[in-house]
């Protein structure tokens, strides 16, 4: 079901985390390492692939007014009554360092291409003087260059921002905002320890539209304590209501050492259950794709035109730079981690430009990169590529997955689709792994469905995962 725990790929990636939750442990846990690389499942058996030099990179910025009952991200606080934040040093020093872990990185090719997205997640960014987010984008400037049409996005909570800041926000590039809403109830957002009541919702809402932020999304999440269908409801219609041109979904995760996961059971009151929860999911999707929003991955929905950029960067599986405090990176094949702690990762960044720091040597196996693409293309809309996968890992991988899913095909979970992207029948399925060759020419595409394929994403990665790697 939707709720259920693996340990994925997301634990490496910098965007917060994403509902559900995958997989074991067996490909990458970045976040959860201080070591300065992450090498897992070595072998010399890896793909001939050469990677693109990255257009992508993500920024953390930690800082928070407090930590929210369910958040186990890494974060500062700063003190819930901290709003004046221009001269504080915490920040000043903390920005001071991240720029010097981005000058400190090892030189590029000068012939390669510009950023095209670049992407300040936290913790709260909005919590940042514009100043210092503007020597952030120079020292990017300077080391790898700024495309002129570059999507540069901002996570941005209600009571951290007025319209002179965000204006200032725009003027030095900032072009799209994630707005953490997170709820519509006053009731739950102070259950959720959220720094921000329902006025602040209201008037950030307002901000966004008065500055003409055309490019916007709207963080909800559910399945939180005490949470009704009839909240939700209300939640997913005020979303609608706002016009973001995104959307996010998150469902939510109870995790260890969080004020959730001393307080409640995940399954039992006042959490929902497993089935409230799909409930949850159905409604969203539904309501959502009711209201022209395109259901593109699994917590992700935007208006035609307005996925987020920056995020197709991971669902593609292609090479992203990361700077700052526990920031995971994927460059020249390397899932690379920073230090989720702030002494452990100046001495990183010391380390880094005494050049004491490799990151660059590959020992994954085709076996952990297979794993990879699988996990990120099943959370789409679009769907495995099986033509490319099985050019990379082999035809016979390809067929072996078409076998493990042809049951779910039949019940409805999964999807296969041919070069046209029209679904196939179970029957026409069949009669291809009658006859294996035509396997390599048809189908083209392997999708969940959704939303039903989606609920059970965990499972239905997990079987891929075990054909992969039996």
């Amino acid at each position: 079901m939707l709720k259920s725990s693996f340990t994925p790929i997301f634990s490496s990636l910098p965007a917060k985390p994403l509902s559900p939750k995958p997989l074991p442990n067996a490909i990458f846990s970045c976040f959860t390492h201080t070591a300065p690389t992450v090498r897992q499942n070595a072998s010399p058996n890896t793909p001939t692939t050469i990677l693109p030099p990255p257009t992508s990179a993500y920024i953390h910025l930690p800082f928070c007014r407090k930590r929210c009952h369910y958040c186990d991200f890494t974060i500062v606080a700063l003190g819930s009554s901290s709003n004046q934040t221009e001269d504080d040093p915490r920040m000043i020093n903390y920005v001071q360092l991240l720029c010097r872990e981005i000058n400190a990185m090892k030189a590029e090719n000068k012939a390669n291409p510009p950023l095209e997205t670049v992407f300040f997640g936290g913790g709260t960014p909005s919590l940042v003087p514009p100043k210092l987010v503007s020597s952030i984008l120079d020292t990017l400037r300077l080391k790898f260059g700024l495309s002129s049409d570059s999507e540069i996005s901002m996570e941005m909570d209600p009571g951290t921002f007025d319209a002179k800041k965000m204006k200032d926000m725009m003027e030095l590039g900032v072009n799209r905002v994630s707005l953490g809403v997170q709820a519509f109830q006053e009731e739950l957002l102070k259950a959720c320890g959220r720094a921000h009541g329902l006025r602040e919702v209201y008037e950030a809402i307002e901000i966004v539209g008065s500055c003409g932020v055309e490019n916007w999304s709207m963080d909800i999440i559910s399945s939180l304590p005490h949470q009704t269908p009839e909240m939700w409801e209300e939640s997913l219609r005020l979303t609608v209501e706002a016009c973001p041109t995104h959307v996010s979904v998150y469902d939510l995760q109870v995790e260890q050492g969080t004020k959730f996961g001393l307080l409640y059971t995940p399954g039992e009151f006042p959490l929902p259950s497993e089935t409230r929860s799909s409930e949850f999911y159905r409604m969203a999707s539904r309501t959502l794709s009711d209201a022209g929003y395109n259901h593109y991955e699994i917590s992700s929905y935007c208006k035609s035109g307005y996925h987020c950029k920056h995020n197709l960067t991971y669902w593609k599986n292609k090479p992203f730079y990361a700077f700052g405090l526990g920031s995971a990176s994927y460059v020249d094949g390397v899932r690379f981690s920073r230090p989720k702690r702030m002494k452990e990762y100046t001495g990183y960044v010391e380390n880094l430009e005494n050049g004491l720091v490799d990151s660059c040597e590959s020992n994954r196996s085709a076996q952990d990169m297979a794993t990879d693409v699988l996990m990120l293309s099943l959370r789409t809309s679009r769907g495995l590529d099986l033509k490319s996968f099985g050019e990379e890992y082999g035809s016979s991988l390809v067929l072996a997955l078409c076998k493990a899913y042809k049951p779910y095909v039949e019940s409805g979970h999964v999807v296969f689709l041919d070069e046209h992207r029209r679904a196939m029948a179970a029957d026409e399925l069949n009669a291809l792994l009658v006859n294996e060759d035509k396997i390599e020419r048809s189908p083209a595409y392997i999708r969940l469905s959704d939303p039903d394929g989606f609920l059970l994403s965990n499972e239905l990665i997990s079987l891929a995962f075990a054909v992969v790697a039996p």
